[in-house]
């Protein structure tokens, strides 16, 4: 069975070189080891040192030199706005506090659909939009990125 054990970063490959593409939801892209099928039939065993947060766009080099793209799936989310900065502060504190993932998009916030927190965050002035995107939360304090060219 072919295996992926390299990940190329979004952006730092070509895509139009994948020979094949997987999409798969947030949970579903943090991985370490599993046996995968992309659309067009490809089979490979990702094999991963650690557990990795696979993002969109990433591609992972097979064992015989091919790249299978990663792309997010659609998942059901809201979009939280709220009328400036501070108040968008706020608001991310309260998410960040209730330990819910969460993914920054310029001045919004996005989370999965969970009706309490959904009234939570309008009752503190928060807009609140249901859409369906792919979702790639932050990564948290202690998360690693794949990414061994990363420096602060």
């Amino acid at each position: 069975m072919r295996r992926a054990c390299e990940i190329k970063p979004a952006g730092a490959w070509n895509e139009a070189s994948a020979v094949d593409c997987i999409a798969l939801d947030a949970h579903e892209r943090h991985r370490r080891r599993i046996v995968l099928t992309a659309e067009r039939g490809t089979t490979f065993l990702l094999d991963l040192p650690q557990a990795t947060a696979l993002r969109d766009g990433d591609g992972l080099l097979l064992d015989d030199g091919a790249i299978v793209r990663i792309a997010g799936r659609r998942e059901p989310l809201v979009e939280i706005t709220a009328a400036g900065a501070s108040e968008l502060a706020r608001l991310a504190w309260h998410i960040g506090n209730r330990h819910i993932d969460v993914q920054v998009v310029g001045d919004r916030l996005r989370i999965r659909r969970d009706h309490v927190i959904e009234d939570m965050l309008r009752g503190l002035g928060a807009r609140v939009t249901p859409i369906e995107a792919p979702f790639d939360p932050e990564g948290g304090a202690y998360a690693h990125h794949h990414y061994e060219d990363d420096h602060f």
